[in-house]
């Protein structure tokens, strides 16, 4: 150990601690987040200096990929080949980056989320927007450091005349922070550039008049509000719903299809198609019939609904909630500040952030401009003395054993100035005219003025930043192919209200319950005869023709009511499953009626004592196992009918073989209840039996194998409540109107 070194004792967690954070900071400087100056990570950065390096221009010829990734691993980019090829695959796909900076030749991937071609059958080169992100590089207008091997050096960032991180976005995950800015539309962002020049003090709701919001290189279309999207604006943070976008495409026959052209952004096609018929085929898709992918250049997804009744809305509502035809994309406006400290911006800080760096860019390459200037006419100065005394100065080259110090002195010469006559060649002399020299010199000297007046004049420096930033949007904005604007933005869409029922496919089934309990449905609407099969001991109790997408109506001896769905009764020719393994159903208790549940339909539900009343069948629907109370039983009574209300009229007959007839308007309607006595009975004495029907048709009863219908009801006519007479001559034994 050498005698400067020193052993110095610390804790564990401090030191871990310690070496963890420097680790997490360059993740985040070094690779992860992008810098806000040029929204670039060092990746990104290094990519296109070496493309340029290479002299990869858009007018130039394409050089192969391998050739491209080889000189950035070996030269600036101390990471595997695969990351920074896969770098310049993103930055060369018009899908994935909203304005590409690498323009590629072969197989580049797809929407669909196939992969790119090797490295070595492809080729690249830079875009436009490349070089206007690189335009100055070698004008002093940005530092440069060396590269990890200390043999070259590399940019620390671009001078930027193209607002890129706003333009194409950005997303990367660090040790303990994220980043994701959306792309936008670079005209929009040229205007509220020019905004934030002539107001300085504006706020964010004044820059979103003209950035509206996002824009996609898929397109699609934003449904947010306009005050939610101005606050993700303001803090920087936030989340925004992107849908696919799609027309209604009318055929023959009433009949039509929806044509998908556009998906959400970083959505592959081919995923999206297949989650779509995977839910088609798990039957939970009941509005669609079909889906294909009839895709070639552009996005043409066709969705085939089920019949022409079914709403196109409904449709596409039902595929945005199950399927990624409408995502959530989350903005985090998380970059690197001029100082390399990660930030949250908001979109007024993020371009003022830009113009800061364009006056900075600016002013050092004004700087570089004059001293190159200053240079050019020190140089001409001297050109003209050796021209006024060509003679002597070749006599002085001739003669002198140094002639550099000699001509200094005979002509009161800068080291510069000697040295550039030293080193001009004898067939620059013919050049040397005086009024070309004095013509060069004559226009620096006014580029030079102006350049000292535009460092002098803050004012003036934002006009030129305001004449360059015209000068981009006119060749990238709107008025270009590549600048219109794809995504529209549109409000916070109206709810859909998409019925339950509508979610389920529509298949006719039976529902049979057996006495013992046991439920099942069959297929179709099969008659309940013999070839209905039950365990040894039990047979039907009640069966009925429905729906999956109907609800089952149950009610139990202990007054309540339970609601199961059509689709979800155990399917099969078997003998089903226990009604108790879907509903919490007392042992000492018994269903007593199984209906089909119809909206704004009535019922007469009336206890064994002879108490009831009516109910809508709307407040009879169960929404958990327990079941729905509705009828309140006395001790000793339990729930004995459940009627559909039809006709005007009552009759009821008691286990005494008293008949009563009233109007239906006596009995109240209440959602729950003891309810009122339809008939008065003695001790001991129960209901048997009741019947609604019109006065007018008469009342009708089994008799002697046929149909008696008594017409003549007056002696049994009178109110609810009363006891009644005996019924007419022939009338069942059993005390059933059926």
């Amino acid at each position: 150990m050498n005698e400067n070194e020193q052993i110095k004792e610390t804790k564990m967690a401090e030191a871990l601690g310690e070496r963890y954070l420097a680790y997490a900071m360059s993740t985040i400087v070094s690779r992860s987040l992008p810098d806000v100056r040029d929204g670039l990570k060092p990746v990104h950065r290094r990519l296109l200096y070496a493309m340029n390096a290479l002299h990869l221009d858009p007018e130039s010829g394409f050089k192969k990929c391998a050739r491209v990734v080889g000189d950035v691993i070996g030269k600036y980019h101390p990471h595997g080949d695969t990351a920074v090829y896969e770098t310049m695959v993103r930055l060369a796909q018009d899908f994935a980056v909203r304005y590409p900076l690498v323009e590629g030749q072969g197989n580049f991937g797809n929407i669909d989320g196939d992969s790119a071609a090797a490295m070595r059958y492809t080729e690249a080169r830079l875009t436009e927007v490349a070089k206007a992100i690189m335009d100055g590089l070698n004008d002093g207008t940005v530092d440069f450091r060396p590269t990890y091997s200390g043999e070259d050096v590399e940019p620390v960032v671009m001078p930027c005349a193209f607002p890129n991180l706003l333009a194409n976005g950005s997303a990367g995950i660090a040790v303990g922070m994220a980043t994701n800015v959306p792309p936008h539309n670079v005209g929009e962002i040229a205007d509220a550039l020019q905004l934030l020049i002539k107001k300085p003090d504006c706020s964010v709701a004044d820059l979103m008049k003209f950035v509206r919001g996002p824009d996609f290189p898929t397109g699609g279309e934003i449904v947010e509000k306009p005050e939610s999207i101005l606050k993700t604006y303001e803090t920087g943070r936030g989340a925004m719903r992107v849908r696919a976008k799609w027309e209604k495409d009318e055929l023959s026959h009433g009949m039509y299809q929806i044509i998908v052209t556009e998906i959400p952004y970083m959505v592959k096609k081919s995923e999206l198609i297949s989650k779509i018929a995977k839910l088609l085929l798990e039957k939970k898709l009941p509005f669609l019939a079909d889906i294909r992918d009839e895709s070639a250049e552009n996005v043409r997804i066709v969705l085939e609904p089920k019949n022409r009744n079914i709403e196109p809305e409904q449709l596409m509502t039902h595929l945005f909630r199950l399927t990624d035809m409408q995502v959530n994309f989350n903005m985090n406006m998380n970059v690197l500040d001029k100082d390399g400290v990660p930030r949250v911006m908001d979109l007024k800080q993020v371009l003022q952030a830009f113009l800061d760096h364009r006056q900075d860019v600016l002013i050092r390459r004004s700087k570089f401009r004059l001293d190159k200037i200053n240079h050019r006419m020190e140089v001409l100065e001297g050109f003209l003395v050796a021209y006024l005394n060509l003679d002597e100065v070749i006599r002085i080259i001739r003669e002198e054993d140094e002639a550099k110090p000699a001509l200094m002195a005979a002509f009161k010469l800068t080291e510069i100035q000697a040295d550039a006559i030293l080193n001009m060649r004898l067939r620059s002399l013919r050049k040397l005219e005086e009024m070309q020299i004095k013509t060069e010199h004559d226009e620096l000297a006014g580029e030079k003025e102006k350049l000292e007046a535009l460092l002098a004049d803050e004012a003036l420096r934002w006009k030129e930043i305001s004449a360059e930033i015209s000068l981009m949007k006119k060749k990238f904005g709107q008025t270009t192919a590549l600048g219109k604007r794809r995504t529209v933005i549109s409000g916070e869409p109206e709810e859909i209200d998409i019925p339950l029922e509508a979610l389920i496919e529509r298949e006719p089934i039976t529902v049979i319950l057996s006495e013992k309990g046991w439920i099942r449905s069959v297929k179709g609407h099969v008659q309940l005869d013999d070839d209905v099969k039950f365990k040894e001991g039990d047979r039907l109790q009640c069966g009925l023709q429905a729906q999956t997408t109907d609800k089952i109506l149950m009610f139990a001896t202990n007054g309540r009511y339970y609601t199961l769905s059509g689709d979800k009764l155990p399917r099969g020719r078997g003998f089903g499953e226990p009604l108790r393994l879907s509903i919490d159903l007392p042992e000492e208790d018994e269903i007593i009626s199984m209906t089909i549940f119809r909206p704004g339909e009535k019922r007469l539900i009336v206890s064994k004592k002879g108490k009831g009343f009516i109910v809508k069948e709307d407040d009879l629907l169960a929404q958990t196992r327990n079941g729905r109370i509705v009828l309140n039983l006395t001790e000793g009574d339990r729930a004995y009918l459940s009627l559909p209300v039809a006709g005007n009229a009552v009759a009821v007959i008691g286990e005494n073989r008293k008949l009563l007839i009233f109007d239906l308007s006596e009995i109240p309607e209440m959602t729950r209840g003891q309810g009122v006595f339809i008939q008065k009975y003695p001790a001991g004495v129960t209901l048997s039996d009741i019947k609604l029907f019109n006065k007018e048709d008469g009342l009708a009863y089994p008799c002697g194998g046929g149909t008696r219908i008594e017409t003549n009801l007056v002696g049994w006519t009178g109110h609810r409540a009363q006891i009644g007479k005996m019924p007419p001559v022939g009338f069942p034994k059993s005390n059933k109107f059926s």
